[in-house]
This record gives structure tokens, C-alpha cells and sequence, in this order.
């Protein structure tokens, strides 16, 4: 989610500042939340500023280029092994431990697809039978 714009938080500030609305009134008018405008002002009183926050960047990547590149090899040697079996893979080789969902996205930002098993059996469910299908099992 983006953070509002300056120009519309210089609004609501002003319009708090009026005092001829309520803090819900200047919410409404504005589409706003009122904690988001109760912030606003802390904010200001605090620091003196009401421009948003930088963003913090969030978790550094668990596979770095080298890992990635070791990856996309593992993948052409293999290209129909699981995530799990590339997870030991890259532990083995790389010394990289890391979780099977981390390898999926690595794989997708790779552009490379995750082959899914033919050897699995249907399922034994058939489609529109039994309670599923709002019959009872009997009738």
C-alpha cells in the first residue's frame, strides 16, 4: 500500500487546524481513517513533520546471485526434481539451507516453472456425486 501523498495530508492537516470539522468529518471528507489522521497530528506534534516515513526495505533475500545462479544449474541438470530435493541440493553444494516455499519463489524469479508430478493417481473423488452434489449417499 502506498502511503498518501504530501499534498493531501497538508489538507487534512489544515483542515484539522480549521476546527470547524471533527476529526471523523475531516476522515469522511477526505476518505481517510480517523486513526490515520490521529497519527498525522502525533506525528507533527512530535516532529514536527507529517511526510511519510521511508520505506525500511524489509528481510535481505535468503539466495543471493551466486545461490541463485547455483539454482538455475541445479535446475538443468534436473529440471524434474522437487523443491525439496533441490532444497538438499543447494545445502550439499552451496551450504544453503532454506525453506521450500524460498526455492519456489527463487524458481519463479528465475522465470523458471515447477514442474508438477504425472505419476500422481487421480483423485477417487468423482465431480457432482454424493452430499457434494446435494443428494444424500442413499437416494
Amino acid at each position: 500500500m502506498e502511503a498518501y501523498s504530501l499534498d493531501l495530508r497538508e489538507r487534512v492537516v489544515a483542515a484539522c487546524d480549521e476546527g470547524s470539522m471533527t476529526r471523523a468529518e475531516v476522515a469522511e471528507t477526505f476518505g481517510v481513517s480517523v486513526s490515520f489522521i490521529t497519527k498525522l497530528l502525533r506525528r507533527r506534534r512530535d516532529t514536527g513533520s507529517i511526510a511519510a516515513k521511508p520505506h525500511a526495505g524489509g528481510f535481505a533475500p535468503s539466495l543471493g546471485e551466486a545461490e541463485m545462479g547455483g539454482l538455475a544449474a541445479l535446475v538443468r541438470e534436473q529440471p524434474d526434481a522437487t523443491l525439496d530435493e533441490l532444497r538438499g541440493r543447494l545445502k550439499a553444494r552451496r551450504g544453503v539451507s532454506v525453506s521450500a516455499p524460498v526455492v519456489c519463489r527463487a524458481l519463479r524469479k528465475l522465470g523458471l516453472p515447477r514442474k508438477k508430478s504425472r505419476c500422481t493417481r487421480p483423485s477417487g473423488t468423482r465431480r457432482g456425486s454424493g452430499a457434494c452434489a446435494g443428494r444424500s449417499p442413499g437416494s
